[in-house]
């Protein structure tokens, strides 16, 4: 199993995260962005630049997974071809998608597209507060726990 981190808008607190559970798991980590990310020096972490664009590291991570591996990713409609392709979604708050879920949230996902497009100010998600942060960790090692023997 690999990991993979839609690292564009992933925040720099859950990054450290999963760098720490990467080393600890020796598991491959691959963050994908269109722009330069620091990564730490290590044998399991690397990082991917794409082009820039619209869902170009999106397509990326889509053609390279294999199932079981694990996304990380807030993109509804990347977890929504994540999990369609047989492989796990987490977001930076620590909400697994799964096939029971993903579709209702891709629908409110196009709901709120369709006000904001119609000058509805939705606005956006708040901030990732601490306990966010700690229901991520907790979630990202339960995972790791049961799919990592």
């Amino acid at each position: 199993m690999k990991i993979w981190i839609d690292a564009d808008a992933c925040p720099v607190a859950i990054r450290e995260i999963l760098y720490k559970a990467a080393e600890r798991r020796r598991l491959q980590l691959t963050l994908v962005a269109n722009s330069p990310i620091r990564i730490p020096s290590s044998p399991y972490i690397r990082f991917v630049r794409v082009a820039a664009g619209s869902d170009v590291a999106d397509k990326a991570i889509v053609t390279e997974l294999t199932p079981g591996d694990l996304v990380i990713t807030a993109d509804i409609p990347l977890a929504a071809a994540v999990v369609e392709k047989g492989a796990h979604a987490l977001n930076p708050r620590g909400e697994m998608y799964s096939v029971e879920n993903v579709r209702d949230r891709l629908s409110m996902r196009d709901f709120m597209d369709s006000l904001r497009s119609d000058g509805i100010e939705t606005g956006g998600p708040p901030p990732l507060t601490k306990r966010d942060r700690q229901t991520f960790a907790n979630n990202l090692d339960t995972f790791l726990s049961r799919y990592c023997r």
